[in-house]
């Protein structure tokens, strides 16, 4: 079952996923989307698919589960919370089983875990990442790193919301994060249901947000970190720690380490995904072209720390 985040906030929509080709279909849509959350749900997508199999013996049902795993994986390409998800899945599906009921209840279980531990490490995340935040701190964020984002609580909304428990005086400014707007849609509808003071702005708007001194902290999510801690997040991301670092106000990244890929050196060599030229809209002359990316680079040198469930590290980083 899936919250469907495409009808958010005007319908609160669950949607029921049968097979793992829905459930592809649904990261590949942004049904789900947040790097923790499409990894949880590829996660029980290769679960699902071990329990739709029809195999007798574990050999032509490991063979059907790595088939979910590579499908899977493929949905979406700058996350990398969904190829480490996936990869623990069928390593789980490798191990030494029993029988093929044993191996379908191990890759269940593994689905659950997974999803427990994400959610627990933003709790983490969320209490370490309070501490950065002065008493009635003007918050400024970028797209939606919250509980829908990642299967429960958040990272940078986890901070956040970790932050105005204690502190109630908190306020947050939030960017409607264009083109789909994550910000204006999903963000501002957690921070309402959290019942936390909440502006949404264009993203145009921040620098001068800035300018103004009514900002004291960005803070965004990630979806991939390089091991120099260079970080790959919503597009626009990129041009928020620029401004921050012109107004000397500290950039912030909240991510666990599953967000962590050791395998990249740098942010040069992060896959970025492109989305439909349509999602821009259609105000704009026929055969006009449109460049769509969905992610940009944050170089490890504009960010302040990056909080992650073990806590906060500063530059330089060196994650292994």
């Amino acid at each position: 079952m899936l919250l469907d985040q495409t009808r958010l906030p005007a319908e609160t929509v669950e949607v029921r996923l049968e097979t793992w080709q829905e459930v592809a279909d649904a990261i590949r849509t942004m049904v789900v989307r947040g790097a923790p959350a499409i990894g949880i749900a590829a996660a029980y997508g290769v679960a699902l698919a071990a329990a739709r199999s029809g195999a007798d013996d574990l050999g032509t049902l490991r063979d059907d589960v790595s088939r979910a795993g590579a499908g899977l994986a493929q949905t979406r390409p700058t996350a990398v919370n969904l190829t480490w998800a996936v990869t623990r899945m069928r390593a789980r599906a490798d191990a030494p089983h029993r029988d093929p009921a044993g191996l379908r209840e191990a890759l269940r279980r593994e689905a659950e875990a997974i999803h427990a531990e994400e959610v627990a490490r933003c709790h983490q995340i969320g209490g370490h990442g309070a501490e950065l935040l002065r008493a009635g701190a003007q918050v400024l964020t970028h797209c939606n790193a919250g509980a829908l984002a990642t299967g429960g609580y958040g990272t940078a909304l986890g901070v956040i919301r970790s932050a105005h428990r204690r502190d109630p005086s908190l306020h947050v400014w939030v960017d409607e994060t264009r083109p789909l707007n994550q910000g204006a849609r999903l963000t501002a509808w957690e921070l309402r249901e959290e019942g936390i003071s909440a502006t949404l702005i264009t993203d145009s708007t921040a620098g001068w947000l800035m300018a103004q001194g009514k900002v004291d902290a960005v803070i965004t999510g990630a979806d991939r970190i390089a091991r120099n801690g260079d970080a790959a997040n919503k597009i626009g991301t990129y041009a928020l720690s620029i401004l921050a670092r012109a107004h000397t106000l500290p950039f912030y990244v909240a991510a666990p380490t599953s967000t962590v890929d050791p395998g990249i050196a740098t942010g040069e060599d992060i896959p970025i995904e492109h989305r439909r030229p349509d999602e821009l809209g259609t105000a704009v002359p026929e055969g006009f072209g449109i460049y769509n990316a969905a992610f940009d680079v944050t170089p490890a040198a504009n960010i302040s720390a990056i909080i992650t469930e073990h806590g906060v590290r500063r530059p330089p980083y060196a994650f292994g």
